[in-house]
Protein backbone atom coordinates (compact mmCIF):
# COMPACT_ATOMS: atom_id res chain seq x y z
CA UNK A 1 0.00 0.00 0.00
CA UNK A 2 1.58 2.91 -1.27
CA UNK A 3 1.11 6.39 0.83
CA UNK A 4 1.72 9.52 -0.56
CA UNK A 5 1.55 12.75 1.77
CA UNK A 6 2.42 16.88 0.60
CA UNK A 7 0.85 18.71 3.06
CA UNK A 8 0.75 22.20 4.91
CA UNK A 9 -0.84 23.36 8.03
CA UNK A 10 -0.72 26.31 10.12
CA UNK A 11 -1.22 26.02 14.42
CA UNK A 12 -0.83 29.17 15.60
CA UNK A 13 2.95 30.19 15.11
CA UNK A 14 3.72 26.42 13.88
CA UNK A 15 3.62 25.76 10.64
CA UNK A 16 3.98 21.88 9.50
CA UNK A 17 5.31 21.38 6.26
CA UNK A 18 6.21 17.32 5.21
CA UNK A 19 6.38 15.81 2.27
CA UNK A 20 7.04 11.92 2.00
CA UNK A 21 6.18 8.92 0.53
CA UNK A 22 5.76 5.10 1.76
CA UNK A 23 5.24 1.91 0.07
CA UNK A 24 4.05 -0.45 2.69
CA UNK A 25 6.79 -0.81 5.07
CA UNK A 26 6.71 0.09 8.39
CA UNK A 27 7.95 3.95 9.24
CA UNK A 28 8.73 5.33 12.25
CA UNK A 29 8.03 9.16 13.09
CA UNK A 30 10.85 10.32 15.07
CA UNK A 31 11.23 14.03 16.87
CA UNK A 32 11.11 16.02 19.93
CA UNK A 33 8.06 17.28 21.59
CA UNK A 34 6.03 19.75 19.16
CA UNK A 35 7.96 18.49 16.07
CA UNK A 36 4.84 17.54 14.31
CA UNK A 37 4.37 14.01 14.63
CA UNK A 38 0.98 13.35 15.75
CA UNK A 39 -0.69 16.16 13.68
CA UNK A 40 0.96 14.61 10.97
CA UNK A 41 -0.97 11.47 11.94
CA UNK A 42 -3.99 13.01 12.38
CA UNK A 43 -4.02 15.40 9.42
CA UNK A 44 -4.00 11.79 7.28
CA UNK A 45 -6.55 10.09 9.33
CA UNK A 46 -8.94 12.93 8.89
CA UNK A 47 -9.23 14.15 11.89
CA UNK A 48 -7.47 17.79 11.52
CA UNK A 49 -7.75 19.48 8.09
CA UNK A 50 -4.41 20.64 6.24
CA UNK A 51 -4.19 24.09 5.06
CA UNK A 52 -3.00 23.08 1.27
CA UNK A 53 -1.54 20.17 -0.61
CA UNK A 54 -2.77 16.55 -1.60
CA UNK A 55 -3.04 12.86 0.67
CA UNK A 56 -2.76 9.90 -1.61
CA UNK A 57 -3.52 6.52 -0.15
CA UNK A 58 -3.45 3.51 -2.50
CA UNK A 59 -4.06 5.71 -5.71
CA UNK A 60 -6.88 6.92 -3.96
CA UNK A 61 -7.11 10.57 -3.39
CA UNK A 62 -8.00 10.97 0.69
CA UNK A 63 -6.89 15.45 0.22
CA UNK A 64 -6.36 17.54 -2.75
CA UNK A 65 -6.72 21.26 -1.37
CA UNK A 66 -6.61 22.35 -5.17
CA UNK A 67 -9.45 19.57 -6.39
CA UNK A 68 -11.29 20.78 -3.67
CA UNK A 69 -11.17 16.87 -2.29
CA UNK A 70 -11.48 16.22 1.47
CA UNK A 71 -12.92 12.67 2.54
CA UNK A 72 -13.94 12.28 5.96
CA UNK A 73 -12.68 10.13 7.96
CA UNK A 74 -15.01 6.91 7.96
CA UNK A 75 -14.37 6.89 4.31
CA UNK A 76 -10.44 7.11 4.22
CA UNK A 77 -9.97 3.43 5.36
CA UNK A 78 -7.29 4.94 7.93
CA UNK A 79 -7.16 3.19 11.58
CA UNK A 80 -6.13 5.79 14.07
CA UNK A 81 -4.67 4.09 17.37
CA UNK A 82 -4.38 6.11 20.52
CA UNK A 83 -1.87 6.23 23.42
CA UNK A 84 -4.35 4.36 25.39
CA UNK A 85 -5.79 2.27 22.66
CA UNK A 86 -9.71 3.71 23.86
CA UNK A 87 -11.16 0.38 24.95
CA UNK A 88 -14.65 0.65 25.82
CA UNK A 89 -14.40 -0.75 29.25
CA UNK A 90 -18.32 -1.91 29.60
CA UNK A 91 -17.57 -4.27 26.20
CA UNK A 92 -16.64 -7.36 25.74
CA UNK A 93 -13.17 -7.95 23.58
CA UNK A 94 -15.60 -9.17 20.55
CA UNK A 95 -17.87 -6.27 21.33
CA UNK A 96 -14.88 -3.98 21.18
CA UNK A 97 -13.21 -5.28 18.33
CA UNK A 98 -16.67 -5.07 16.36
CA UNK A 99 -17.45 -1.71 16.94
CA UNK A 100 -15.93 -0.30 13.38
CA UNK A 101 -18.32 -2.51 11.51
CA UNK A 102 -22.05 -1.34 12.52
CA UNK A 103 -22.99 -1.40 8.62
CA UNK A 104 -21.90 -4.82 7.73
CA UNK A 105 -24.12 -7.98 7.67
CA UNK A 106 -23.94 -10.39 10.72
CA UNK A 107 -22.80 -13.26 8.84
CA UNK A 108 -19.22 -11.00 7.37
CA UNK A 109 -19.05 -9.52 10.89
CA UNK A 110 -18.60 -12.95 12.51
CA UNK A 111 -16.42 -14.58 9.82
CA UNK A 112 -14.01 -11.02 10.35
CA UNK A 113 -14.21 -11.25 14.28
CA UNK A 114 -12.89 -15.06 13.67
CA UNK A 115 -9.52 -13.83 11.12
CA UNK A 116 -8.76 -10.99 13.67
CA UNK A 117 -9.01 -12.54 16.93
CA UNK A 118 -7.20 -15.55 15.37
CA UNK A 119 -4.46 -13.17 14.10
CA UNK A 120 -4.01 -11.35 17.36
CA UNK A 121 -3.85 -14.94 18.98
CA UNK A 122 -7.35 -13.24 21.17
CA UNK A 123 -9.50 -16.80 20.33
CA UNK A 124 -9.83 -17.55 24.45
CA UNK A 125 -10.69 -14.07 25.26
CA UNK A 126 -12.85 -12.74 22.93
CA UNK A 127 -15.69 -12.91 26.52
CA UNK A 128 -13.88 -10.84 28.57
CA UNK A 129 -14.15 -7.14 29.51
CA UNK A 130 -10.81 -4.63 29.38
CA UNK A 131 -10.23 -4.45 32.86
CA UNK A 132 -9.40 -8.30 32.78
CA UNK A 133 -6.82 -8.16 30.50
CA UNK A 134 -3.31 -7.43 30.36
CA UNK A 135 -1.47 -4.43 29.13
CA UNK A 136 -0.32 -7.09 26.00
CA UNK A 137 -3.72 -8.10 25.42
CA UNK A 138 -5.26 -4.87 24.95
CA UNK A 139 -2.85 -3.54 23.19
CA UNK A 140 -3.87 -6.56 20.60
CA UNK A 141 -7.18 -5.62 20.68
CA UNK A 142 -6.93 -1.85 19.80
CA UNK A 143 -5.13 -3.40 17.13
CA UNK A 144 -7.85 -6.25 15.85
CA UNK A 145 -10.08 -2.88 16.35
CA UNK A 146 -8.33 -1.10 14.16
CA UNK A 147 -7.43 -3.83 11.23
CA UNK A 148 -10.89 -5.60 11.30
CA UNK A 149 -12.26 -3.15 9.07
CA UNK A 150 -9.19 -3.87 6.83
CA UNK A 151 -8.01 -0.18 6.64
CA UNK A 152 -5.71 0.52 4.43
CA UNK A 153 -3.29 2.59 6.74
CA UNK A 154 -2.77 1.89 10.08
CA UNK A 155 -1.50 5.05 12.09
CA UNK A 156 -0.04 4.12 15.62
CA UNK A 157 0.41 7.10 18.16
CA UNK A 158 2.92 6.52 20.97
CA UNK A 159 1.15 3.31 22.05
CA UNK A 160 4.43 2.74 24.73
CA UNK A 161 4.22 5.90 25.80
CA UNK A 162 3.42 5.71 29.25
CA UNK A 163 4.34 1.55 29.97
CA UNK A 164 7.57 0.36 31.89
CA UNK A 165 10.60 -0.73 30.55
CA UNK A 166 9.92 -5.09 30.88
CA UNK A 167 6.47 -4.25 29.52
CA UNK A 168 7.24 -2.30 26.60
CA UNK A 169 9.60 -4.55 25.57
CA UNK A 170 6.71 -7.68 25.87
CA UNK A 171 4.71 -5.33 23.65
CA UNK A 172 7.28 -4.42 21.42
CA UNK A 173 7.72 -7.86 20.60
CA UNK A 174 4.02 -8.43 20.32
CA UNK A 175 3.04 -5.80 17.98
CA UNK A 176 6.36 -6.82 15.45
CA UNK A 177 4.41 -9.96 15.57
CA UNK A 178 1.38 -8.49 14.88
CA UNK A 179 2.23 -6.05 12.20
CA UNK A 180 3.52 -9.47 10.41
CA UNK A 181 0.04 -10.34 9.04
CA UNK A 182 -0.90 -6.88 8.39
CA UNK A 183 -0.79 -5.69 4.53
CA UNK A 184 -0.83 -1.74 4.49
CA UNK A 185 0.90 0.96 5.26
CA UNK A 186 1.82 1.53 9.11
CA UNK A 187 3.19 5.03 10.59
CA UNK A 188 4.56 4.46 13.93
CA UNK A 189 5.32 7.70 16.17
CA UNK A 190 7.79 7.47 18.89
CA UNK A 191 10.20 9.61 20.44
CA UNK A 192 12.24 6.98 21.58
CA UNK A 193 14.85 5.81 19.08
CA UNK A 194 15.75 1.99 20.25
CA UNK A 195 12.06 1.85 20.20
CA UNK A 196 11.27 3.09 16.55
CA UNK A 197 14.75 0.79 15.45
CA UNK A 198 13.42 -2.19 16.85
CA UNK A 199 10.08 -1.72 14.91
CA UNK A 200 10.54 0.60 12.13
CA UNK A 201 12.60 -0.42 9.23
CA UNK A 202 11.92 3.08 8.17
CA UNK A 203 12.38 6.32 9.94
CA UNK A 204 11.64 9.95 9.39
CA UNK A 205 12.53 12.60 11.72
CA UNK A 206 10.68 15.42 11.90
CA UNK A 207 12.06 19.23 13.33
CA UNK A 208 10.32 22.23 13.64
CA UNK A 209 7.21 21.05 11.60
CA UNK A 210 9.98 20.16 8.40
CA UNK A 211 11.17 16.67 7.28
CA UNK A 212 14.91 16.47 8.65
CA UNK A 213 15.64 12.92 7.72
CA UNK A 214 13.76 10.24 5.39
CA UNK A 215 15.63 6.71 4.84
CA UNK A 216 16.47 3.23 6.09
CA UNK A 217 17.14 2.88 10.02
CA UNK A 218 20.55 1.91 9.64
CA UNK A 219 21.57 4.47 7.55
CA UNK A 220 19.78 7.38 10.10
CA UNK A 221 21.59 5.60 12.86
CA UNK A 222 25.18 5.01 11.42
CA UNK A 223 25.08 7.97 9.04
CA UNK A 224 22.79 11.00 10.77
CA UNK A 225 23.17 13.62 8.14
CA UNK A 226 22.54 16.49 10.43
CA UNK A 227 23.15 17.37 14.12
CA UNK A 228 19.30 17.50 15.62
CA UNK A 229 19.23 13.95 13.86
CA UNK A 230 22.82 12.31 15.61
CA UNK A 231 20.71 13.70 18.66
CA UNK A 232 17.59 11.94 18.04
CA UNK A 233 19.49 9.13 17.03
CA UNK A 234 21.95 8.23 20.61
CA UNK A 235 25.15 10.93 19.54
CA UNK A 236 26.11 13.05 22.45
CA UNK A 237 29.67 14.17 21.24
CA UNK A 238 29.39 17.05 19.16
CA UNK A 239 32.25 19.46 17.56
CA UNK A 240 32.64 21.95 15.11
CA UNK A 241 35.94 21.35 12.39
CA UNK A 242 38.05 22.97 11.05
CA UNK A 243 39.85 21.90 7.82
CA UNK A 244 43.45 21.25 7.96
CA UNK A 245 44.34 19.60 4.82
CA UNK A 246 42.37 17.13 2.06
CA UNK A 247 42.59 14.46 4.76
CA UNK A 248 43.06 16.00 8.20
CA UNK A 249 40.80 18.17 10.16
CA UNK A 250 40.77 19.84 13.59
CA UNK A 251 38.11 19.63 16.29
CA UNK A 252 37.71 22.34 17.92
CA UNK A 253 35.98 21.60 21.30
CA UNK A 254 38.29 18.70 21.78
CA UNK A 255 41.50 20.50 20.56
CA UNK A 256 42.61 17.38 18.47
CA UNK A 257 43.29 16.80 14.96
CA UNK A 258 42.09 13.97 13.14
CA UNK A 259 43.12 12.16 10.38
CA UNK A 260 39.90 11.27 8.40
CA UNK A 261 38.73 9.28 4.98
CA UNK A 262 37.32 12.54 2.71
CA UNK A 263 36.00 15.79 3.58
CA UNK A 264 32.94 16.14 2.86
CA UNK A 265 31.26 19.44 1.39
CA UNK A 266 31.11 22.99 2.98
CA UNK A 267 27.82 22.91 4.39
CA UNK A 268 29.08 20.28 7.30
CA UNK A 269 30.06 22.16 9.89
CA UNK A 270 30.47 19.58 13.16
CA UNK A 271 31.60 16.24 13.68
CA UNK A 272 30.54 13.32 16.36
CA UNK A 273 32.16 10.06 17.09
CA UNK A 274 29.91 7.11 17.43
CA UNK A 275 30.72 6.30 20.93
CA UNK A 276 31.10 2.12 19.80
CA UNK A 277 33.44 2.81 17.50
CA UNK A 278 36.08 4.04 20.01
CA UNK A 279 38.71 1.16 20.86
CA UNK A 280 41.44 1.04 23.27
CA UNK A 281 44.96 1.39 21.18
CA UNK A 282 47.50 -0.46 23.55
CA UNK A 283 47.62 -3.76 20.63
CA UNK A 284 46.69 -1.32 17.66
CA UNK A 285 49.11 -1.28 14.65
CA UNK A 286 47.56 1.80 13.57
CA UNK A 287 49.53 5.30 14.97
CA UNK A 288 46.91 7.38 13.62
CA UNK A 289 44.30 9.19 15.52
CA UNK A 290 45.51 8.10 18.82
CA UNK A 291 45.18 9.68 22.12
CA UNK A 292 45.63 10.02 25.61
CA UNK A 293 42.01 9.95 27.74
CA UNK A 294 40.86 9.60 31.13
CA UNK A 295 37.87 8.56 32.31
CA UNK A 296 36.04 11.39 34.25
CA UNK A 297 32.46 9.38 34.75
CA UNK A 298 30.79 7.14 33.93
CA UNK A 299 27.27 5.50 33.68
CA UNK A 300 27.05 1.49 34.65
CA UNK A 301 24.03 0.00 33.64
CA UNK A 302 23.18 -3.94 33.59
CA UNK A 303 24.74 -4.79 30.27
CA UNK A 304 26.54 -1.85 28.71
CA UNK A 305 29.20 0.64 30.44
CA UNK A 306 28.89 4.22 29.19
CA UNK A 307 32.77 6.95 30.08
CA UNK A 308 32.70 10.56 29.76
CA UNK A 309 36.08 11.05 28.02
CA UNK A 310 38.17 14.09 28.38
CA UNK A 311 41.39 14.17 26.21
CA UNK A 312 45.24 14.78 26.61
CA UNK A 313 44.74 15.92 29.89
CA UNK A 314 43.01 15.24 32.93
CA UNK A 315 39.76 16.41 33.80
CA UNK A 316 39.69 19.61 35.55
CA UNK A 317 35.91 19.15 36.87
CA UNK A 318 32.90 16.44 36.73
CA UNK A 319 31.67 18.33 33.58
CA UNK A 320 34.80 18.45 31.88
CA UNK A 321 34.84 16.14 28.79
CA UNK A 322 34.84 15.46 25.27
CA UNK A 323 33.55 11.83 24.15
CA UNK A 324 31.37 9.19 25.21
CA UNK A 325 32.91 5.60 25.05
CA UNK A 326 30.39 2.62 25.18
CA UNK A 327 31.70 -0.39 26.66
CA UNK A 328 30.58 -4.00 27.07
CA UNK A 329 30.39 -4.76 30.85
CA UNK A 330 33.10 -7.49 29.75
CA UNK A 331 35.58 -4.54 28.79
CA UNK A 332 34.92 -2.76 31.44
CA UNK A 333 35.56 -4.92 33.63
CA UNK A 334 38.57 -5.35 31.96
CA UNK A 335 39.62 -1.86 32.41
CA UNK A 336 37.94 -0.12 35.00
CA UNK A 337 41.21 -0.75 37.69
CA UNK A 338 43.90 0.47 34.91
CA UNK A 339 46.26 2.92 35.76
CA UNK A 340 44.95 6.31 33.63
CA UNK A 341 45.55 7.74 31.06
CA UNK A 342 44.65 4.84 28.58
CA UNK A 343 45.54 5.30 24.67
CA UNK A 344 42.60 5.44 22.52
CA UNK A 345 42.04 5.20 18.88
CA UNK A 346 39.12 6.86 17.08
CA UNK A 347 38.79 5.21 13.51
CA UNK A 348 38.39 7.05 10.45
CA UNK A 349 34.72 5.19 9.93
CA UNK A 350 33.97 5.88 13.09
CA UNK A 351 33.77 10.00 12.19
CA UNK A 352 30.85 11.61 11.22
CA UNK A 353 30.17 14.72 9.54
CA UNK A 354 27.37 16.93 10.27
CA UNK A 355 25.08 19.83 8.83
CA UNK A 356 24.13 22.40 11.32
Amino acid sequence: MKLVVDIKKRIGDFTLEVAFETDGETTGLLGASGSGKSITLQLIAGIETPDEGQIVLNNRVLFDSEKGINLPSRKRRVSYLFQNYALFPHMTVAENILFPLTNVKEEKRKDRLEEVLRLMALKGLKNRYPAQLSGGQQQRVALARGIIGKPEALLLDEPFSALDDYLKTTLIKELMEALKGYQGATLFVSHNMEEAYRICPKLLVLSKGRVEAYGSRETLHHYPPTLSVAKLTGYRSFSKFQTLSSYVIKALEWDIELQVENIPAKQETFITIASEKIYLAEDSPENANIFSAWINTYEEGPRRVLCYLTLKRPPAHSKDDHLEWELSKEEWENIKNKPQPFRIRIPKEGIRFLKE
